[in-house]
C-alpha cells in the first residue's frame, strides 16, 4: 500500500497551507531558492492552481493519488454538490473521525490506530480507514488500548472538537452526530473544492 511519507512542513511550505491544520503562517518567498537575484517563482497557470488546491486537500487528509480520486468518484455521483460532497466523504472517514474526537494528535496517528485494530465502531472492530462512517454511529478505543500513551497524550492536548461529534474523554468514546456543513470545514479563502472538481472533469 502506498504512503505519504516525508516533511509534512515542507509540504506545507510548499502548498501555503497548514496541511496539519495548525493555523501556522505558511507564506512563501517571491524567490525561488538559491542566492540571492533569483528570478521570481513564475505564475501560475490555471492547471497549476487546479493542482495546487487538490494537493492541498490531499495531504491534508493523507491520501494516496488513487484513494483521493476514487474517493472523488464516488462523491460525483451523489446528488447534490460534487464539491461539498466529496469534503463530506473525506470527513467521515474512520481514521478522521478518530482524528476529530481527539484520540490522536494527527490524521496519520489516527490511521494508525484504526490498523492496529484499536477502533471499534457500533461494538464491532473495524481495521479500515477508509471506512465511512454514518451519523449516529459510536466510535470507541478498545479496552485493552485505552492506556496506550499517544491517546492519553492526544486527549490531554486537545482542547476542543468540532461540533458535528460528541466525545467522553474519559469513557474514550464518542458518537459521530452529522455529517458537518460545508462552513465548519475550511473558509473560501483557504480552500476552493470547486477547483479540485475542476481538475478531475478537464
Amino acid at each position: 500500500m502506498s504512503r505519504n511519507t516525508g516533511s509534512i512542513w515542507k509540504k506545507s511550505r510548499r502548498l501555503g497551507f497548514s496541511v496539519l491544520e495548525t493555523g501556522e503562517e505558511l507564506t512563501r518567498r517571491d524567490t525561488i531558492p538559491g542566492q540571492h537575484g533569483s528570478p521570481r517563482r513564475p505564475k501560475l497557470t490555471n492547471y497549476g492552481i487546479q493542482l495546487q488546491e487538490k494537493q492541498r486537500i490531499r495531504h491534508t487528509y493523507q491520501l494516496s493519488e488513487k484513494q483521493f480520486y476514487n474517493t472523488y468518484l464516488k462523491a460525483s455521483k451523489k446528488a447534490g454538490s460534487a464539491g461539498e460532497n466529496f469534503l463530506v466523504m473525506l470527513e467521515s472517514r474512520l481514521d478522521n473521525i478518530v482524528y476529530r474526537m481527539g484520540f490522536a494528535r494527527t490524521r496519520r496517528a489516527s490511521r494508525q490506530l484504526v490498523n492496529h485494530g484499536h477502533v471499534l465502531v457500533d461494538g464491532k472492530k473495524v481495521d479500515i480507514p477508509s471506512f465511512q462512517v454514518k451519523p449516529g454511529q459510536v466510535i470507541e478505543i478498545r479496552e485493552r488500548a485505552k492506556n496506550l500513551s499517544v491517546i492519553n497524550e492526544a486527549l490531554e492536548a486537545a482542547t476542543a472538537t468540532v461540533d458535528f461529534v460528541e466525545v467522553n474523554k474519559d469513557a474514550k468514546k464518542g458518537t459521530y452526530v452529522r455529517y458537518p456543513e460545508r462552513k465548519e470545514l475550511f473558509t473560501a479563502q483557504e480552500i476552493n473544492e470547486l477547483l479540485v472538481v475542476e481538475f478531475y472533469n478537464r
